[in-house]
């Protein structure tokens, strides 16, 4: 691979794989990449770029944790690390620094000011569905992620605060910005394990057109 050639997903899923165990790590990234790649669309930017920072910007994360109090030792820069080896693009590689807010990298692209205000509130939206009787994405509301923004006790891993810097940043307002979250989760609820009960399939028709009973 190139410098300047996007790697496959096949090969940031392997990455993935051999480096988190976690079934739910693994959950968030394939939500980062999805919001990401909508975000992509949404601006007119290239989907599978986007949706490649979004999916491996915490595969380090594991094997790396924020506990040796040396950016330079941690999560993101040991995973950059590792990438920039394997000639991952700048771009990308700058945009996976910007979304940790410790390593001081300016996001100065779209993609790395997107990548910070979707990473948080995803984790925000997925602790919300997790709380519904469905365990489902379907049964979220921008409103009730608002609600939860100001319950401190909710999901206390995630920054409330970096959530609306990344609102600032990106220059979208809050509730919209939640609700394209959503959105976005929302079609690709399987593959992030909430689909819940609400994703039932939809009433077969019979010929004259009218829903079969």
């Amino acid at each position: 691979m190139t410098a300047q050639s996007l790697p496959s997903r096949a090969e940031a899923l392997a990455l993935v794989h051999e480096y988190t165990a976690s079934d739910s790590l693994r959950k968030h990234m394939l939500t980062v990449e999805a919001v990401m790649r909508a975000y992509a669309e949404h601006f007119g930017e290239d989907p599978e770029r986007w949706g490649l920072a979004g999916l491996i910007h915490d595969f380090d994360y594991e094997r790396f944790p924020n506990a040796a109090h040396s950016p330079t030792e941690e999560h993101p820069s040991s995973g950059v690390r590792i990438l920039r080896e394997r000639g991952w693009p700048e771009d990308i590689l700058q945009a996976i620094l910007g979304h940790a807010a410790y390593c001081n990298v300016p996001r100065e692209t779209l993609m790395a000011r997107t990548l910070f205000a979707v990473d948080e509130l995803s984790g925000l939206v997925t602790a919300t569905a997790l709380v519904k009787p469905s365990k489902s994405v379907h049964d979220v509301e921008a409103s009730s992620v608002k609600k939860k923004m100001k319950d401190k006790g909710f999901a206390r891993g995630v920054s409330r605060e970096d959530v609306l810097t990344g609102v600032k940043e990106l220059g979208v307002e809050l509730e919209p910005h939640i609700q394209f979250v959503i959105d976005a989760m929302r079609r690709s609820a399987d593959a992030i394990g909430l689909a819940g009960t609400s994703a039932a399939a939809p009433a077969t028709r019979d010929t004259t057109g009218e829903p079969a009973v």
